[in-house]
């Protein structure tokens, strides 16, 4: 009875809008649910940034069927699009296409998915019931619709991890948030928000590459406006192993990305607190931020004027309440997938391609994709969830063959096995012990 229901894809993200033209090329009727006004909404608030993925991994396979149909030519696959241009040069061009545009419903923010008229509890007759989705409009107000199966990928951009190195915020973390003083993510310091932290000192928490990004982009407004400073704060022990693959990786900007952090550390352009557990963050009485924690085996602190945390981001699983989910129980993935992408074992590139049955919950017909299913994890490719999103298309409409065939070649990232090097010109603290991490 629930043939006649559409797909509910939680999302209007890249992979959200993937989802949608495989199941539309499946012969499935997609429902795209944005909780924002416009597609790539997230996308948009880091839209300044430069990706590492050239564009012939920014682009579905299923979507440039749909936009070239309609006469859209793809940009230069070797180039690295912005995140605006990602936006502007293909999402946009996908939703406005007559066959997407009306499947998509914008300012529709999902608050729950479940069964209907079932609780998580209850097992008798729950795979014949459609999915029951609530969602609140912009004014407030509340609806809901039947689904046959719901696909959420809507990321994890809205709930970054906190600056605690227990994976809790630290008490005042929020406050400072609420009052502009602490950002998450990659802010757009030399642009929008050079006001904000030109001629200030800055802490930099993180070593991912959104941490590199943000380090790498103050360096160049140091270089612009006297008195702003940089201080890079990383849990890490091996300081070398933040640094990547270089030439080793595949994808060339993320090498050369890390070698452009490796030399202005060697530079002594930024201070590296290294490994640093925060502990601590307060407002002093002159309006500057004290953060304190452990360095190595020691406290330290430093007053700085601005505090950007950037540890990545985990999943929202608040509206999945009674959904059954089967979670990696420290990853929050799909538990098929937990050992496939351990960050601890794993970079992007050693990840295996992976589609339906490794995304299956105990839920039938439910699943995450793109960055919302790997959890905590921040080895994510765009090109990983387009490969999901024509696996589930497929599982979805019966093809278990095509579901289980593999269509994705992943960059060697060149990460793995970094020998560590000596920075002996660094200006860098570190603690007592130094290991590979």
């Amino acid at each position: 009875m629930n043939q006649g229901l559409p797909v509910a894809v939680i999302g209007a993200g890249p992979v959200g809008l993937a989802a949608a033209a495989h199941l539309l090329e499946r012969g499935l009727e997609p429902l795209v649910l944005e909780k924002g006004r416009e597609v790539g909404s997230a996308i948009r608030q880091w839209g300044h940034v430069a990706m590492f993925s050239p564009w012939q991994y920014c682009i579905d396979a299923a979507a440039l069927r749909l936009l070239e149909g309609a006469g859209w030519t793809a940009p230069d696959p070797a180039r690295l699009p912005t995140g605006h241009e990602l936006v502007e040069h293909y999402l946009e061009p996908l939703a406005a296409l007559p066959v997407l545009r009306p499947r998509i419903r914008f300012g529709a923010e999902v608050i729950s998915v479940g069964r209907l008229d079932m609780d998580k509890v209850r097992s008798g007759g729950r795979e014949d019931a459609p999915f029951h989705v609530r969602l609140r409009d912009p004014a407030g107000g509340e609806s809901a619709l039947l689904a046959r199966a719901v696909i959420d990928a809507s990321g994890t951009w809205g709930r970054p991890n906190p600056l605690g190195s227990g994976g809790l915020p630290l008490a005042g973390e929020a406050e400072l948030w609420r009052l502009g003083l602490l950002d998450h993510g990659i802010p757009d310091v030399r642009g929008a928000r050079r006001a904000d932290f030109a001629g200030r000192t800055t802490l930099v928490a993180g070593s991912g590459h959104s941490a590199i990004n943000v380090v790498l982009d103050l360096l160049t407004l140091a270089g612009e406006v006297p008195g702003t400073r940089i201080v890079w704060a990383l849990r890490r022990e091996n300081i070398e192993s933040v640094f990547g693959g270089g030439g080793a990786d595949q994808l060339v900007a993320r090498g050369q990305l890390g070698e452009a952090a490796r030399r202005a550390v060697a530079a002594d352009a930024v201070e590296v607190l290294a490994p640093f557990r925060a502990g601590a963050i307060q407002r002093t009485g002159t309006g500057r931020i004290r953060v304190e924690g452990r360095l190595g085996a020691a406290m330290q602190a430093r007053e700085v004027d601005r505090v950007v945390v950037a540890t990545g981001f985990r999943p929202d699983l608040d509206m999945l309440r009674e959904v059954r989910l089967g979670l990696d129980s420290w990853l929050e993935c799909p538990a098929a997938l937990g050992p496939m992408i351990d960050p601890n074992l794993h970079s992007c590139g050693t990840v295996r391609p992976h589609g339906a049955r490794e995304l299956r919950h105990p839920e039938k017909d439910f699943y995450i994709l793109g960055m919302k299913a790997y959890g905590r994890a921040p080895t994510f490719l765009l090109a990983t969830g387009y490969e999901q999103a024509r696996s589930v298309a497929a599982e979805l409409a019966g093809d278990a063959q095509a579901a289980a065939r593999v269509e994705l070649i992943l960059p060697e990232t060149g990460v793995c096995g970094v020998t560590p090097k000596a920075t002996a010109k660094a200006k860098v603290a570190v603690g007592a012990a130094a290991c590979c991490g």
